[in-house]
C-alpha cells in the first residue's frame, strides 16, 4: 500500500505534462467513525478470539486537494485533517460487593491523512458527477480516551469518569501510522461548489503489538467544498 502511494506521487509530475492545468479545492464536513476490534486480548486465553464493532462517533474533516484532469479521469491527491475513533460499551458485570457496573470507552483520534484517488468524471447539464478510489496513508497527531462507568449498588448509582490524552507510537496507546483504501463520490456544480461523500477503510492495525488484539478504523464522511477553477 505504501509503495503504491509512493509510485503515484512519483508519476504526478509526468502525468501533469499531458494533462490540463490542475484545479485546487477545499472541503470540510462531518465524519461518522467506527472502530473494529478483533483478536485475543492479553487477559484472555489464547485462541478465544473476539470481534467487536464500536458505536459511531461523530467528528469532522477538513482538507485541501489538487485535481489533475486526464480526459474524463483525474488524479486527485489531497491533505486532510480527519477525525476517527469509536465508542465501545463494555458488558455489565457484577462486582464482589453485589454492585453492577457498566463501562463505556470512547476513543477520539485525529489524523493528518494523505489520500491519492483516481477519479472518473461524468459531465451533465449543471456540472459533473464523479466517483473515485485510491490508497491513503495517515499519521496520528492527537487523541483522547474518555472512560465513563455507572456503578449500581442496590439502586444507588455512582458515576465514574476519566479523560486521558492518547499517546501515539509503537509503545503508546495507538500506533502513529495508518494506511488503507478510500472511495469518494459526489457532484461538482459549474460554479465550483461541490458535495462529497467518502468512505475510508483502515487496513492496518492501529493497536500496538503488546495489546494482544487488533483495532482498525472505518470512517464515513460527508462534506461541502469549493473548487477554484
Amino acid at each position: 500500500m505504501k509503495k503504491t502511494l509512493l509510485v503515484l506521487f512519483l508519476f504526478c509530475p509526468s502525468l501533469a505534462a499531458f494533462a490540463q492545468l490542475p484545479s485546487i479545492g477545499i472541503k470540510g464536513g462531518a465524519n461518522f467513525a467506527t472502530m473494529s476490534s478483533s483478536g485475543t486480548p492479553a487477559n484472555m486465553v489464547a485462541g478465544s478470539d473476539i470481534y467487536a464493532r464500536s458505536k459511531a462517533l461523530t467528528s469532522f474533516n477538513v482538507g485541501v486537494f489538487v485535481d489533475v484532469k486526464l480526459g474524463h479521469f483525474s488524479l486527485q491527491p489531497a491533505v486532510n485533517f480527519t477525525g476517527k475513533g469509536g465508542k465501545f460499551d463494555g458488558p455489565t458485570g457484577q462486582l464482589p460487593n453485589g454492585s453492577v457496573s457498566q463501562v463505556s470507552t470512547k476513543y477520539n483520534l485525529y489524523y493528518v491523512q494523505v489520500p491519492v484517488n483516481i477519479v472518473y468524471h461524468v459531465p451533465f447539464v449543471v456540472g459533473e458527477f464523479y466517483i473515485g478510489a485510491g490508497p491513503f496513508v495517515g499519521m496520528g497527531v492527537y487523541g483522547r480516551k474518555n472512560l465513563s462507568a455507572d456503578n449500581n449498588n442496590n439502586g444507588v448509582h455512582t458515576a465514574i469518569s476519566s479523560s486521558d490524552k492518547i499517546t501515539f507510537g509503537d509503545n503508546g496507546d495507538i500506533r502513529s501510522d495508518e494506511y488503507g483504501a478510500g472511495a469518494i463520490a459526489g457532484i461538482k456544480l459549474k460554479g465550483g461548489l461541490l458535495f462529497n461523500l467518502n468512505y475510508d477503510l483502515g487496513l492496518s492495525n492501529v493497536a500496538p503489538d503488546q495489546a494482544g488484539n487488533k483495532f482498525k478504523n472505518h470512517v464515513f464522511g460527508a462534506s461541502i467544498g469549493f473548487v477554484f477553477l
